[in-house]
């Protein structure tokens, strides 16, 4: 049951159903949104939360239920959903990269002169009062494409309140977001709550959820399992519910003892921003590294991995010199990168699971140039069993949640036998129970004598999961602990470059002090 702090609700869903190809995706849910209220949806990916929102949007028609604005039954597609008042920042921002952000928040919605044609002039001061209204300090003039992700998603933003409307749905909004603009995103949902709208804020994050949610709805599998006050919605109350059983612990606690050293890091550096560093990871060990954005850790990796030149240092694999400066070259060695973005640079997204699991080891799967069809169809179920993934091997990877996404790619470079493994952000954007699920795929990676380097934004997790932390800031290496009593506090005061209580195992931040 809904929890109603006022007599009528904006909008009451009930018995909401909605299939995919004869597939359940969304089973009789009711929702019941107040005005001035943020009602956070939480559950797995693939729990139905965007689906359920995309139904109340007008993008998808439901296939049983009815949908209540205002106490009067509606039926509508996208159009008059927005007349209706409700707005929808998508998780995938509809942006025009090629248009200026002033066309962008008038698309739609033309200004128009007497004559018929676009009026420019009133476009371009619309937009910079939308603009103002979210905080945005970029000009109306700017071409999309030459944005960030979140200036981008603050034109989305201000496209979808220039109507004020009564509902307002952020799904996933945070996701790729700097710690400053999600102070800033906070800051236009707690004045949106202050003007009386109901706002639907899905995301996976926990500490979003204390700090932005009135209520907190649970769905798992389509359904609906429970509406929860925030007084209630404890992590571990949330938690239980989306997966169905209370996780005792996410991370594991008994790794055997690292081996010998396997990727060894002297003094790499790209000559201006990033290095010189020097790092060794061994056998068996789980490295985390910890930093701000823009500190240069992605940088770092993809210079390992020679997807970027190094202009100085050398790359050992188990003692060898890595020659070849190029992905390729450090495949050859062993060396594995599963990228930051997943979508854009790790996934074909319009392929199957299947071709998307070999695409990295075709020379496993194949005989004198020819793919052998029978071969990948045991690797991808095989990879399927491992990872926990149901969906049928010949499915889309767009179509699958950001959790089962993650996994493909995992699949796709562990499919290459790797002695060394860095992942970047592996967990982004998943929800909880995939969380636990790559962290034990991570923990028998590295109980196979895999040496492990993740980089991760999020210090929970590092403190968790590995055995050791770096952290880097500015493009250099400048702290280095044993993972034991470490807290969230000291990593960060290092990453911000402020005194720690908590000092470096070493003061020298050379590669044997690293080690």
């Amino acid at each position: 049951m809904a929890i109603e702090n006022s007599p009528r609700p904006v909008v009451r869903l009930r018995g909401i159903v909605k299939r995919f190809a004869g597939v359940t995706v969304v089973n009789g849910v009711d929702l019941d949104l107040f005005a001035g209220q943020v009602h956070v949806l939480a559950g797995e990916n693939g729990a139905g939360k965007s689906t359920l929102m995309k139904v109340l949007a007008g993008i998808h028609k439901p296939d049983a239920g009815t949908i209540e604005i205002d106490g009067e039954q509606r039926s509508f597609d996208v159009r008059t959903a927005k007349v209706a008042g409700i707005a929808l920042v998508h998780q995938e921002l509809l942006i025009a990269p090629n248009l200026s952000v002033a066309d962008n928040l008038a698309m739609g919605r033309e200004y128009r002169t007497g004559l018929g044609t676009l009026n420019r002039r009133r476009t371009r001061e619309r937009a910079r009062e939308q603009l103002a209204r979210v905080g945005a300090t970029f000009p109306e003039t700017e071409r999309a494409e030459h944005l960030s992700t979140g200036q981008q998603q603050l034109v989305e933003i201000a496209r979808s309140i220039a109507d004020n409307p009564k509902v307002l749905i952020f799904d996933e909004p945070s996701a790729a977001l700097s710690a400053r603009e999600v102070a800033n995103l906070f800051r236009i949902v707690e004045e949106q709550r202050a003007a009386g709208t109901a706002i639907v804020y899905i995301t996976h994050r926990m500490d979003e959820i204390e700090k932005l949610a009135d209520v907190v709805t649970v769905l798992r599998d389509g359904k609906f399992v429970e509406t929860l006050p925030i007084a209630e919605a404890s992590p571990e109350a949330i938690v239980t519910r989306m997966v169905g059983r209370p996780i005792e612990a996410l991370f594991s606690e008994n790794r055997p003892p690292a081996g010998e050293v396997v990727l060894d890091v002297s003094d790499l550096g790209d000559g201006e921003n990033i290095g010189p560093i020097s790092l060794e990871v061994r056998a068996g060990e789980v490295v985390g590294m910890a930093g701000l954005v823009g500190s240069g850790r992605t940088e770092f990796a993809r210079l390992v991995f020679g997807a970027d030149e190094a202009k100085t240092g050398t790359v050992r694999i188990d003692g060898e010199l890595l020659r070849s400066t190029s992905p390729m070259g450090a495949m050859r060695a062993g060396v594995a990168l599963v990228p930051e973005s997943r979508k854009d640079q790790g996934l074909v997204l319009g392929e199957s699971i299947a071709q998307n699991v070999v695409m990295a080891s075709f020379g496993s799967v194949s005989s004198a140039g020819v793919i052998r069809s029978r071969a990948v169809k045991k690797v991808t179920d095989s990879e399927r069993t491992r990872m926990g993934i149901k969906s049928p091997r010949d499915m889309k990877v767009r179509q699958l949640s950001g959790g089962n996404q993650q996994k493909v790619l995992l699949s796709k470079w562990l499919q290459t036998n790797p002695k060394v493994l860095i992942l970047d952000e592996p967990t982004r954007g998943v929800d909880v129970g995939a969380k636990a699920d790559i962290y034990a795929i991570i923990n028998a990676i590295a109980a196979k004598g895999v040496a492990v380097l993740v980089i991760s934004s999020e210090l929970p997790e590092l403190l968790g999961l590995v055995d050791r932390i770096v952290v880097m800031r500015e493009g250099r290496l400048v702290a280095a602990f044993p993972n034991v009593d470490l807290t969230e506090e000291a990593v960060m005061q290092h990453a911000f470059g402020v005194p720690s209580t908590q000092t470096s195992s070493n003061p020298i931040l050379s590669k044997k002090a690293l080690s």
